[in-house]
Protein backbone atom coordinates (compact mmCIF):
# COMPACT_ATOMS: atom_id res chain seq x y z
CA UNK A 1 0.00 0.00 0.00
CA UNK A 2 1.11 3.38 -0.92
CA UNK A 3 2.84 5.47 2.28
CA UNK A 4 0.62 8.17 2.44
CA UNK A 5 2.48 9.77 5.74
CA UNK A 6 5.83 10.77 6.44
CA UNK A 7 8.10 11.24 9.42
CA UNK A 8 7.49 9.24 12.75
CA UNK A 9 3.84 8.62 11.60
CA UNK A 10 4.27 6.43 8.67
CA UNK A 11 3.19 2.60 10.09
CA UNK A 12 0.71 4.25 12.77
CA UNK A 13 -1.45 6.01 10.36
CA UNK A 14 -1.33 3.53 7.72
CA UNK A 15 -2.76 0.83 10.24
CA UNK A 16 -5.37 3.14 11.51
CA UNK A 17 -6.25 3.78 8.19
CA UNK A 18 -6.78 -0.17 7.80
CA UNK A 19 -8.46 -0.48 10.96
CA UNK A 20 -11.00 1.93 10.81
CA UNK A 21 -11.79 0.76 7.24
CA UNK A 22 -12.87 -2.43 9.03
CA UNK A 23 -14.62 -0.48 11.32
CA UNK A 24 -16.92 1.05 8.65
CA UNK A 25 -17.50 -2.47 7.11
CA UNK A 26 -18.93 -3.47 10.46
CA UNK A 27 -20.41 -0.32 11.46
CA UNK A 28 -22.11 0.86 7.56
CA UNK A 29 -24.37 -1.23 5.14
CA UNK A 30 -23.45 1.24 2.43
CA UNK A 31 -20.26 3.34 1.65
CA UNK A 32 -20.33 6.09 4.46
CA UNK A 33 -20.43 9.92 3.44
CA UNK A 34 -18.42 12.65 4.54
CA UNK A 35 -19.12 16.56 4.72
CA UNK A 36 -16.43 19.40 5.50
CA UNK A 37 -17.14 23.21 4.92
CA UNK A 38 -13.91 24.79 4.89
CA UNK A 39 -13.99 28.92 6.33
CA UNK A 40 -11.73 31.47 5.25
CA UNK A 41 -8.53 32.07 3.31
CA UNK A 42 -7.06 29.68 0.44
CA UNK A 43 -4.80 27.80 3.33
CA UNK A 44 -7.86 26.68 4.94
CA UNK A 45 -9.41 25.52 1.75
CA UNK A 46 -6.10 23.95 0.70
CA UNK A 47 -6.01 22.17 4.48
CA UNK A 48 -9.28 21.08 4.04
CA UNK A 49 -8.28 19.02 0.45
CA UNK A 50 -6.21 17.47 2.86
CA UNK A 51 -8.91 16.65 5.53
CA UNK A 52 -10.97 15.26 2.15
CA UNK A 53 -8.26 13.66 1.09
CA UNK A 54 -7.50 11.40 4.19
CA UNK A 55 -11.45 10.68 4.56
CA UNK A 56 -11.74 9.70 1.25
CA UNK A 57 -8.71 7.02 1.40
CA UNK A 58 -10.54 5.65 4.69
CA UNK A 59 -13.54 4.45 2.53
CA UNK A 60 -15.89 7.51 3.31
CA UNK A 61 -17.93 9.24 0.21
CA UNK A 62 -17.47 13.39 -0.43
CA UNK A 63 -21.81 14.55 0.01
CA UNK A 64 -22.91 18.30 -0.67
CA UNK A 65 -26.12 17.42 1.43
CA UNK A 66 -24.94 17.73 5.18
CA UNK A 67 -28.05 15.65 6.68
CA UNK A 68 -27.33 12.65 4.69
CA UNK A 69 -23.27 12.78 5.92
CA UNK A 70 -22.01 9.94 8.55
CA UNK A 71 -19.25 12.93 9.22
CA UNK A 72 -19.54 16.26 9.57
CA UNK A 73 -16.05 18.42 9.95
CA UNK A 74 -16.46 22.37 10.01
CA UNK A 75 -13.11 23.58 9.37
CA UNK A 76 -12.87 26.89 10.92
CA UNK A 77 -10.86 30.47 10.41
CA UNK A 78 -10.13 32.78 13.38
CA UNK A 79 -9.05 35.94 11.55
CA UNK A 80 -12.44 37.73 11.89
CA UNK A 81 -14.69 37.56 15.12
CA UNK A 82 -18.00 37.41 12.98
CA UNK A 83 -16.15 34.48 11.38
CA UNK A 84 -15.90 32.76 14.39
CA UNK A 85 -19.66 33.63 15.59
CA UNK A 86 -20.84 32.29 12.22
CA UNK A 87 -19.17 28.91 12.92
CA UNK A 88 -20.57 28.73 16.36
CA UNK A 89 -23.98 29.61 14.79
CA UNK A 90 -23.52 26.69 12.49
CA UNK A 91 -22.38 24.08 14.98
CA UNK A 92 -26.05 24.65 16.94
CA UNK A 93 -27.57 23.46 13.60
CA UNK A 94 -25.51 20.98 12.90
CA UNK A 95 -25.80 19.54 16.57
CA UNK A 96 -29.56 19.69 15.92
CA UNK A 97 -29.50 17.05 13.19
CA UNK A 98 -27.20 15.08 15.43
CA UNK A 99 -30.42 14.58 17.65
CA UNK A 100 -32.09 13.05 14.79
CA UNK A 101 -29.12 10.59 14.46
CA UNK A 102 -26.82 9.83 17.72
CA UNK A 103 -23.84 8.10 15.42
CA UNK A 104 -23.34 11.26 13.34
CA UNK A 105 -19.90 11.99 13.71
CA UNK A 106 -19.04 15.77 14.24
CA UNK A 107 -15.84 17.56 13.92
CA UNK A 108 -14.42 21.07 14.76
CA UNK A 109 -10.72 21.79 13.53
CA UNK A 110 -8.98 24.64 11.98
CA UNK A 111 -7.20 28.05 12.96
CA UNK A 112 -10.41 28.23 15.76
CA UNK A 113 -9.55 25.37 17.76
CA UNK A 114 -6.14 26.43 18.43
CA UNK A 115 -7.85 29.35 20.88
CA UNK A 116 -7.17 27.91 24.30
CA UNK A 117 -10.85 29.97 25.06
CA UNK A 118 -12.49 28.53 22.44
CA UNK A 119 -11.55 25.23 22.98
CA UNK A 120 -12.32 25.49 26.56
CA UNK A 121 -15.88 26.93 25.25
CA UNK A 122 -16.16 23.67 22.73
CA UNK A 123 -15.55 21.25 26.09
CA UNK A 124 -17.89 23.01 27.85
CA UNK A 125 -20.68 23.96 25.97
CA UNK A 126 -20.88 21.10 22.75
CA UNK A 127 -20.42 18.17 24.37
CA UNK A 128 -21.83 16.13 21.70
CA UNK A 129 -18.92 17.14 19.12
CA UNK A 130 -16.65 13.95 18.47
CA UNK A 131 -13.28 15.59 16.90
CA UNK A 132 -11.34 18.69 17.82
CA UNK A 133 -8.48 19.20 16.11
CA UNK A 134 -6.11 21.69 14.60
CA UNK A 135 -4.21 22.27 11.49
CA UNK A 136 -0.78 20.88 12.63
CA UNK A 137 -2.49 17.54 13.08
CA UNK A 138 -4.41 16.79 9.96
CA UNK A 139 -2.07 14.40 9.34
CA UNK A 140 -3.51 11.85 12.26
CA UNK A 141 -6.83 11.89 11.68
CA UNK A 142 -7.20 8.61 10.53
CA UNK A 143 -6.14 7.59 14.40
CA UNK A 144 -8.64 10.55 15.92
CA UNK A 145 -11.55 8.76 14.21
CA UNK A 146 -10.64 5.61 15.07
CA UNK A 147 -10.76 5.94 18.42
CA UNK A 148 -14.30 7.82 17.78
CA UNK A 149 -15.39 4.93 15.54
CA UNK A 150 -14.49 2.40 18.62
CA UNK A 151 -16.09 5.07 21.26
CA UNK A 152 -12.26 4.72 22.88
CA UNK A 153 -13.19 8.48 23.09
CA UNK A 154 -16.14 10.18 23.53
CA UNK A 155 -14.38 13.56 22.19
CA UNK A 156 -10.97 13.28 21.07
CA UNK A 157 -8.80 16.77 21.43
CA UNK A 158 -5.67 17.16 20.06
CA UNK A 159 -4.21 21.17 19.07
CA UNK A 160 -0.68 20.51 19.69
CA UNK A 161 1.75 22.44 17.58
CA UNK A 162 4.73 20.31 15.43
CA UNK A 163 7.82 21.62 13.64
CA UNK A 164 7.78 19.13 11.12
CA UNK A 165 6.08 18.96 8.21
CA UNK A 166 3.95 15.77 7.34
CA UNK A 167 4.43 15.31 3.01
CA UNK A 168 2.54 12.85 1.27
CA UNK A 169 -0.40 13.35 2.68
CA UNK A 170 -3.63 12.18 0.29
CA UNK A 171 -5.57 15.28 -1.21
CA UNK A 172 -8.70 15.16 -3.04
CA UNK A 173 -9.00 18.72 -5.04
CA UNK A 174 -11.49 20.84 -5.68
CA UNK A 175 -11.06 21.26 -8.59
CA UNK A 176 -9.69 19.80 -11.76
CA UNK A 177 -8.13 22.81 -13.57
CA UNK A 178 -6.56 25.27 -10.51
CA UNK A 179 -4.97 23.47 -7.71
CA UNK A 180 -3.76 25.25 -4.43
CA UNK A 181 0.38 24.03 -3.11
CA UNK A 182 1.00 25.67 -0.27
CA UNK A 183 4.86 26.66 0.31
CA UNK A 184 5.50 27.59 3.49
CA UNK A 185 3.24 27.66 6.80
CA UNK A 186 2.92 29.52 9.51
CA UNK A 187 3.94 33.26 10.11
CA UNK A 188 6.64 35.29 11.93
CA UNK A 189 5.50 38.61 11.43
CA UNK A 190 3.25 39.11 14.42
CA UNK A 191 1.08 42.04 13.09
CA UNK A 192 -0.60 43.58 16.10
CA UNK A 193 -3.96 42.80 14.85
CA UNK A 194 -3.42 39.50 13.40
CA UNK A 195 -3.83 36.05 15.05
CA UNK A 196 -2.05 33.90 12.80
CA UNK A 197 1.07 33.24 14.09
CA UNK A 198 -0.54 31.94 17.60
CA UNK A 199 -2.81 29.58 15.88
CA UNK A 200 -0.90 28.87 12.45
CA UNK A 201 2.67 28.62 14.71
CA UNK A 202 6.23 29.99 13.43
CA UNK A 203 7.14 29.93 9.91
CA UNK A 204 8.12 26.97 8.22
CA UNK A 205 9.44 26.40 4.89
CA UNK A 206 8.49 23.56 2.64
CA UNK A 207 11.47 21.54 0.94
CA UNK A 208 12.43 23.44 -2.68
CA UNK A 209 12.41 19.99 -4.81
CA UNK A 210 9.52 18.35 -2.75
CA UNK A 211 7.62 21.83 -4.28
CA UNK A 212 8.64 21.12 -7.82
CA UNK A 213 7.74 17.99 -7.68
CA UNK A 214 4.35 18.37 -6.84
CA UNK A 215 3.95 20.96 -9.14
CA UNK A 216 5.41 18.99 -12.32
CA UNK A 217 2.94 16.74 -11.35
CA UNK A 218 -0.15 18.87 -11.00
CA UNK A 219 0.92 20.30 -14.80
CA UNK A 220 1.80 16.23 -16.14
CA UNK A 221 -2.08 15.82 -14.69
CA UNK A 222 -3.66 18.71 -16.65
CA UNK A 223 -3.65 21.55 -14.30
CA UNK A 224 -4.04 24.86 -15.65
CA UNK A 225 -3.08 27.06 -12.46
CA UNK A 226 -1.00 26.36 -9.92
CA UNK A 227 -1.86 29.26 -6.59
CA UNK A 228 1.44 28.78 -4.39
CA UNK A 229 0.21 29.69 -1.02
CA UNK A 230 1.90 31.10 2.01
CA UNK A 231 1.07 33.47 5.02
CA UNK A 232 4.51 35.65 3.48
CA UNK A 233 5.38 33.61 0.16
CA UNK A 234 8.12 36.19 0.27
CA UNK A 235 9.87 35.04 2.97
CA UNK A 236 9.64 31.55 1.82
CA UNK A 237 13.06 29.65 2.47
CA UNK A 238 14.59 32.17 5.29
CA UNK A 239 14.23 29.19 7.42
CA UNK A 240 15.88 27.07 4.89
CA UNK A 241 18.77 29.49 4.60
CA UNK A 242 17.72 29.89 1.13
CA UNK A 243 18.56 33.13 -0.70
CA UNK A 244 16.01 34.91 -2.79
CA UNK A 245 14.34 31.57 -2.01
CA UNK A 246 11.08 32.20 -3.25
CA UNK A 247 12.32 34.12 -6.39
CA UNK A 248 14.29 31.14 -7.57
CA UNK A 249 11.03 28.71 -7.03
CA UNK A 250 9.15 30.98 -9.06
CA UNK A 251 11.80 30.55 -11.79
CA UNK A 252 12.62 26.93 -11.54
CA UNK A 253 8.40 26.68 -11.73
CA UNK A 254 8.96 28.69 -14.91
CA UNK A 255 10.86 26.25 -16.24
CA UNK A 256 8.53 23.54 -16.23
CA UNK A 257 7.15 22.27 -19.68
CA UNK A 258 3.58 22.82 -20.03
CA UNK A 259 0.50 24.76 -20.63
CA UNK A 260 -0.31 26.92 -17.20
CA UNK A 261 -0.40 29.50 -15.03
CA UNK A 262 0.95 30.27 -11.87
CA UNK A 263 0.01 32.60 -8.96
CA UNK A 264 0.59 33.41 -5.47
CA UNK A 265 -0.46 34.51 -2.38
CA UNK A 266 -0.11 36.23 0.31
CA UNK A 267 3.16 38.97 -0.28
CA UNK A 268 3.86 40.81 2.53
CA UNK A 269 5.71 44.23 1.67
CA UNK A 270 8.69 44.09 3.93
CA UNK A 271 10.09 41.50 1.77
CA UNK A 272 8.94 42.35 -1.24
CA UNK A 273 12.31 42.21 -3.06
CA UNK A 274 13.72 44.25 -6.44
CA UNK A 275 15.25 40.77 -7.25
CA UNK A 276 11.71 39.37 -6.83
CA UNK A 277 9.78 42.03 -9.26
CA UNK A 278 13.07 41.31 -11.84
CA UNK A 279 12.61 37.53 -11.77
CA UNK A 280 9.09 37.65 -12.30
CA UNK A 281 9.39 40.39 -15.11
CA UNK A 282 11.59 37.05 -17.26
CA UNK A 283 8.69 34.59 -16.53
CA UNK A 284 5.88 34.00 -18.95
CA UNK A 285 3.55 31.46 -17.28
CA UNK A 286 3.88 33.70 -13.82
CA UNK A 287 0.75 35.97 -13.84
CA UNK A 288 1.48 39.38 -13.70
CA UNK A 289 -1.11 40.42 -10.99
CA UNK A 290 0.37 40.94 -7.35
CA UNK A 291 -1.80 41.32 -4.29
CA UNK A 292 0.00 43.57 -1.58
CA UNK A 293 -1.72 44.11 1.43
CA UNK A 294 -1.12 47.84 2.75
CA UNK A 295 -3.92 47.62 5.40
CA UNK A 296 -3.36 51.55 6.21
CA UNK A 297 -2.15 54.49 4.75
CA UNK A 298 -0.94 55.89 7.72
CA UNK A 299 2.56 55.63 8.96
CA UNK A 300 1.75 56.24 12.41
CA UNK A 301 -0.66 53.18 12.26
CA UNK A 302 1.65 50.75 10.34
CA UNK A 303 3.78 51.22 13.18
CA UNK A 304 1.09 50.15 15.82
CA UNK A 305 0.19 47.85 13.20
CA UNK A 306 4.05 46.72 13.49
CA UNK A 307 3.98 46.10 10.03
CA UNK A 308 7.86 47.08 9.67
CA UNK A 309 7.51 49.27 6.87
CA UNK A 310 6.15 52.54 5.83
CA UNK A 311 3.92 54.70 2.90
CA UNK A 312 6.90 55.81 1.29
CA UNK A 313 8.74 52.35 1.02
CA UNK A 314 5.45 50.81 -0.39
CA UNK A 315 5.09 52.91 -3.04
CA UNK A 316 8.59 52.36 -4.29
CA UNK A 317 8.24 48.82 -4.42
CA UNK A 318 4.82 49.50 -6.10
CA UNK A 319 6.47 52.18 -8.25
CA UNK A 320 9.41 49.56 -9.36
CA UNK A 321 7.13 46.87 -10.25
CA UNK A 322 4.82 49.44 -12.63
CA UNK A 323 8.53 50.41 -14.10
CA UNK A 324 9.66 46.44 -14.57
CA UNK A 325 6.08 45.24 -15.61
CA UNK A 326 4.56 47.58 -17.52
CA UNK A 327 0.52 45.92 -17.49
CA UNK A 328 0.61 44.48 -13.85
CA UNK A 329 -2.77 44.48 -11.69
CA UNK A 330 -2.71 45.25 -7.76
CA UNK A 331 -4.62 44.37 -5.55
CA UNK A 332 -4.81 44.28 -1.41
CA UNK A 333 -6.42 44.29 2.06
CA UNK A 334 -6.73 47.33 4.32
CA UNK A 335 -8.33 47.55 7.99
CA UNK A 336 -10.07 50.41 8.73
CA UNK A 337 -10.89 52.03 11.98
CA UNK A 338 -7.70 50.99 13.65
CA UNK A 339 -7.86 51.70 17.63
CA UNK A 340 -6.95 54.86 17.80
CA UNK A 341 -7.12 56.02 13.74
CA UNK A 342 -8.66 59.51 13.20
CA UNK A 343 -10.30 60.05 10.11
CA UNK A 344 -7.20 62.38 8.82
CA UNK A 345 -5.23 59.19 9.57
CA UNK A 346 -7.63 57.07 7.33
CA UNK A 347 -7.89 59.76 4.60
CA UNK A 348 -4.00 58.98 4.24
CA UNK A 349 -5.25 55.35 3.07
CA UNK A 350 -7.63 56.91 0.99
CA UNK A 351 -4.74 58.89 -0.86
CA UNK A 352 -2.76 55.85 -1.19
CA UNK A 353 -5.39 53.97 -3.09
CA UNK A 354 -6.19 56.51 -5.26
CA UNK A 355 -2.53 56.56 -5.94
CA UNK A 356 -1.84 52.92 -6.54
CA UNK A 357 -4.90 52.26 -8.74
CA UNK A 358 -5.90 49.37 -7.43
CA UNK A 359 -8.09 46.29 -9.47
CA UNK A 360 -9.82 45.41 -6.57
CA UNK A 361 -9.32 45.83 -3.08
CA UNK A 362 -10.64 43.67 0.43
CA UNK A 363 -11.83 45.73 3.10
CA UNK A 364 -12.14 45.06 6.73
CA UNK A 365 -13.63 46.89 9.63
CA UNK A 366 -11.08 46.38 12.46
CA UNK A 367 -11.90 43.40 14.54
CA UNK A 368 -10.35 42.61 18.11
CA UNK A 369 -8.56 39.34 18.51
CA UNK A 370 -8.17 37.62 22.17
CA UNK A 371 -4.94 37.19 22.53
CA UNK A 372 -3.58 39.78 19.77
CA UNK A 373 -1.14 42.99 21.39
CA UNK A 374 -4.74 45.10 19.51
CA UNK A 375 -6.93 43.18 21.92
CA UNK A 376 -5.62 45.79 24.75
CA UNK A 377 -5.24 49.30 22.62
CA UNK A 378 -8.48 51.85 23.09
CA UNK A 379 -10.36 52.03 20.75
CA UNK A 380 -12.40 54.82 20.40
CA UNK A 381 -13.85 55.16 17.24
CA UNK A 382 -18.21 54.53 17.03
CA UNK A 383 -18.89 51.74 14.84
CA UNK A 384 -20.94 54.15 13.32
CA UNK A 385 -17.79 56.51 11.99
CA UNK A 386 -15.71 53.31 11.01
CA UNK A 387 -18.66 52.32 8.73
CA UNK A 388 -19.46 55.68 7.01
CA UNK A 389 -15.03 55.35 6.84
CA UNK A 390 -15.32 52.37 4.85
CA UNK A 391 -18.60 53.00 2.67
CA UNK A 392 -16.24 56.20 1.54
CA UNK A 393 -13.50 53.46 0.66
CA UNK A 394 -15.98 51.32 -1.24
CA UNK A 395 -17.16 54.40 -3.24
CA UNK A 396 -13.53 55.66 -4.11
CA UNK A 397 -12.72 51.79 -5.06
CA UNK A 398 -15.84 51.16 -7.16
CA UNK A 399 -14.90 54.21 -9.28
CA UNK A 400 -11.33 53.06 -9.78
CA UNK A 401 -12.17 49.55 -10.64
CA UNK A 402 -14.42 50.77 -13.12
CA UNK A 403 -12.49 53.07 -15.03
CA UNK A 404 -9.84 50.78 -15.00
CA UNK A 405 -12.03 47.75 -16.40
CA UNK A 406 -12.95 50.39 -18.86
CA UNK A 407 -9.53 50.32 -20.75
CA UNK A 408 -9.75 47.06 -21.66
CA UNK A 409 -13.00 47.31 -23.76
CA UNK A 410 -11.83 46.57 -27.68
CA UNK A 411 -8.81 44.50 -26.98
CA UNK A 412 -7.91 40.91 -26.59
CA UNK A 413 -7.23 39.06 -23.59
CA UNK A 414 -5.97 35.07 -22.84
CA UNK A 415 -8.60 34.00 -20.35
CA UNK A 416 -9.00 30.88 -18.81
CA UNK A 417 -12.46 29.75 -17.85
CA UNK A 418 -12.99 27.91 -14.58
CA UNK A 419 -16.81 27.18 -15.07
CA UNK A 420 -20.33 28.06 -15.44
CA UNK A 421 -21.31 31.70 -14.29
CA UNK A 422 -23.09 31.41 -10.63
CA UNK A 423 -26.15 33.48 -12.09
CA UNK A 424 -26.85 31.46 -15.22
CA UNK A 425 -25.59 28.00 -17.11
CA UNK A 426 -25.63 30.59 -20.08
CA UNK A 427 -22.13 31.92 -19.35
CA UNK A 428 -18.88 31.32 -18.06
CA UNK A 429 -16.35 32.54 -16.49
CA UNK A 430 -12.50 32.66 -16.23
CA UNK A 431 -9.72 35.09 -15.37
CA UNK A 432 -6.71 36.96 -17.22
CA UNK A 433 -3.10 36.72 -16.33
CA UNK A 434 -4.04 40.54 -14.51
CA UNK A 435 -6.86 38.35 -12.27
CA UNK A 436 -9.62 40.11 -14.00
CA UNK A 437 -12.95 38.24 -14.30
CA UNK A 438 -14.36 37.38 -17.69
CA UNK A 439 -17.90 36.40 -18.39
CA UNK A 440 -18.14 34.79 -21.89
CA UNK A 441 -21.21 32.76 -23.85
CA UNK A 442 -20.92 29.26 -22.86
CA UNK A 443 -18.62 26.41 -24.70
CA UNK A 444 -18.58 23.02 -22.54
CA UNK A 445 -15.18 22.42 -24.64
CA UNK A 446 -13.74 25.80 -23.44
CA UNK A 447 -14.11 24.95 -19.88
CA UNK A 448 -10.20 24.81 -18.55
CA UNK A 449 -8.44 26.19 -21.26
CA UNK A 450 -6.87 29.27 -22.03
CA UNK A 451 -8.76 31.50 -24.88
CA UNK A 452 -8.74 34.69 -26.78
CA UNK A 453 -11.16 36.67 -25.71
CA UNK A 454 -12.36 39.95 -27.50
CA UNK A 455 -13.31 42.48 -24.54
CA UNK A 456 -16.86 44.31 -25.47
CA UNK A 457 -18.54 45.27 -22.12
CA UNK A 458 -17.02 45.69 -18.87
CA UNK A 459 -18.17 47.14 -15.28
CA UNK A 460 -16.59 47.50 -11.74
CA UNK A 461 -16.40 43.99 -11.12
CA UNK A 462 -16.34 41.95 -14.37
CA UNK A 463 -15.64 42.23 -18.23
CA UNK A 464 -17.62 40.74 -20.80
CA UNK A 465 -16.71 39.53 -24.16
CA UNK A 466 -16.46 36.78 -27.07
CA UNK A 467 -14.46 34.22 -27.66
CA UNK A 468 -12.19 34.93 -30.84
CA UNK A 469 -10.70 31.18 -31.15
Amino acid sequence: MKKFFTHEYIDTQIVFIEKCKELLKEKYKKIPKFYLHSYGCQGNVSEGEKIEGILNQIGFMKTENVESADIVILNTCAIREKAQEKVFSNIGNILNLKMKNKEKIIGICGCMVQQEHVKNRIETNFKEINLVFGPHVIHKLPEMLYNVLLKIKKQYIDINEKENIEENIPILRGSKIKALVPISYGCNNFCSYCIVPYVKGRERSRDFNVILDEVKNLVESGYKEIMLLGQNVNSYGIDLDLKDGFANLLYEINKIKGDFWVRFMTSHPKDFSKKLVDVISTCDKVCKHFHLPIQSGCDRILKEMNRKYDKKRYLEIIEYTKEKIKDATFTTDIIVGFPGETYEEFKETLDIVKRVEYISIFNFIFSKRVGTKAEKMQDLVPKEEKTRWINELIDMQNEISLKLNKKYVGKEEIVLFEGLKNTGEDFMVGRTDKNILVCCEKKEDRIGKFCRVKIKKANRTMLEGELVD
